[in-house]
Order: C-alpha cells, then sequence, then structure tokens
C-alpha cells in the first residue's frame, strides 16, 4: 500500500516544534498543513481534506482531548496521534479511550512519529475500504 503523499495536520502551539517537522515531514513526501490551537485545527478540517493529525495534548484554549473529540464527532475516520511533554497515564487513557490511534512522547523521535503516522494512515485507508465493500 502506498503511504506517502498524505495528508498530515500537526497542531501545536509550539512553533519551535512545528517547524523543523513540517520540513522533515516535506521531506518524506507528505502534505503537511499546521494549527497553533485547536479552533484552528477543526477551522482547517472543515476546508481541507486530512487523513491524519497529530496533535498536542496541553494547548492553551480548547486543550488536545477536546478537540481529539471534536475531531472524532466531525469525522470518525480521521485519525488522530497524540503527543505530550508531560507523561500520563490517565491522558493516554482518555485519549485512547475517544479514539485516538496512539499516544507518543515529547521529545518524540522523528523515524518513530513517521511509521505512527503511516500505519494511522493505513488503518484509515482499510477501514475507508471495507466501508467502500459494504456499499457495493
Amino acid at each position: 500500500m502506498n503511504t506517502c503523499e498524505f495528508n498530515v495536520l500537526l497542531v501545536d502551539d509550539e512553533k519551535d516544534f512545528l517547524h523543523p517537522l513540517v520540513k522533515r515531514l516535506a521531506r518524506r513526501r507528505l502534505n503537511v498543513q499546521t494549527a497553533g490551537n485547536g479552533r484552528e485545527a477543526l477551522d482547517i478540517i472543515d476546508k481541507h481534506p486530512v487523513d491524519v493529525v497529530v496533535l498536542d495534548v496541553k494547548m492553551p484554549g480548547m486543550s488536545g482531548l477536546e478537540t481529539l473529540q471534536a475531531i472524532k464527532a466531525k469525522s470518525s475516520d480521521m485519525e488522530v496521534l497524540l503527543l505530550s511533554g508531560h507523561a500520563s497515564i490517565d491522558t493516554a487513557t482518555e485519549g485512547l479511550s475517544h479514539g485516538a490511534f496512539d499516544y507518543l512522547l515529547k521529545p518524540v523521535d522523528f523515524d518513530e512519529l513517521f511509521f505512527k503516522l503511516q500505519d494511522a494512515y493505513q488503518k484509515k485507508c482499510i477501514r475507508e475500504k471495507r466501508k467502500g465493500v459494504g456499499k457495493e
């Protein structure tokens, strides 16, 4: 399955974290957009196709968990990877129970993140393919 050239939305209020990550993911042929908060992320999702979201848990305003719930309400098929600089079993468990694909800790290893993005995209493709088969 071709996992190149899918659409990723990075949501984090730390610009110093986002910019280098965008460059590295773009070099891997991913289409990357960014948002600085949950509301901005939801606006982007409404206007542009997004396959996988990488979502910071702790942000001012709308939290990552609130944003996750809003994303899943809009599109249950969209995969979301949660990122946090603050390890918390409770937050990880809550995020996974609300449909997050996985929970990763900052600083995240780039290769691990890239492989998780590919895995999340493949899961989304498989789910969409199964839905398509059921409609025929």
